[in-house]
């Protein structure tokens, strides 16, 4: 998985903030190999955003699914369309990446998983804290916006320019949420799965 800048929006503030007292009052565990971007992908072990995105059954196409689904799998569907209006409707900190340049040029900090560019959102300076830890740099000031989720997912993922989501919380197993690149998520032009339903409808 590599982390590096993606497609910026204006930043409504960019304050900056030492995490370090944050990661203490959050309990964040120590910092976990593989969790950097400098280990290659053969020898990484799986991070949150992996497991967030193998066990999130919004990351399948949508086409792939049958037309009956079971009551489970229905009442997750529910549950997930609850939280993606949430996410919408909330203000998140999303980091700025690493590359050198005025902190109003630079791109957002992404990471990339299976072929699909993830911009990383953060609930609170807590989570981000959390994020900073495993990678080792707590200590280190971060640069970070703040912007509602339904920008990122109407603005920012169309203007990276390649399939894209977004990763809330990519530090809390769990308790993460990965919204990916998928027809009802982001808009339809660039959903990866559109071309599914065209073709199904063209075979109809």
């Amino acid at each position: 998985m590599s982390e590096h800048g993606g497609a910026a929006d204006e930043p409504q503030r960019i304050p900056r903030s030492r995490l370090a007292d944050y990661a203490a009052m959050s309990g964040a565990p120590a910092a976990e190999s593989g969790a950097t971007s400098g280990q290659p992908d053969s020898e990484r072990q799986e991070t949150p955003l992996a497991q967030a995105a193998a066990a999130d059954p919004a990351t399948e196409p949508a086409g792939s699914h049958p037309a009956a689904e079971e009551p489970e799998t229905a009442a997750y569907r529910k549950v997930f369309a609850q939280l993606l209006g949430e996410f919408r409707r909330t203000a998140v900190l999303v980091p700025l990446g690493d590359e050198p340049g005025p902190e109003e040029e630079r791109g957002m900090l992404t990471a990339d998983f299976n072929g699909i560019r993830f911009i990383l959102a953060f609930s609170d300076e807590q989570a981000l804290a959390r994020y900073a830890q495993i990678r080792g740099e707590y200590a280190r000031e971060w640069t970070y916006r703040t912007a509602l989720g339904a920008r990122l997912l109407d603005v920012a993922v169309p203007a990276a320019g390649v399939p894209c989501g977004v990763a809330r919380d990519c530090a809390d197993g769990a308790d993460g949420m990965v919204f990916p690149p998928v027809k009802g998520i982001v808009p339809d032009e660039v959903a990866l799965d559109r071309d599914i339903d065209e073709n199904a409808g063209g075979a109809a």
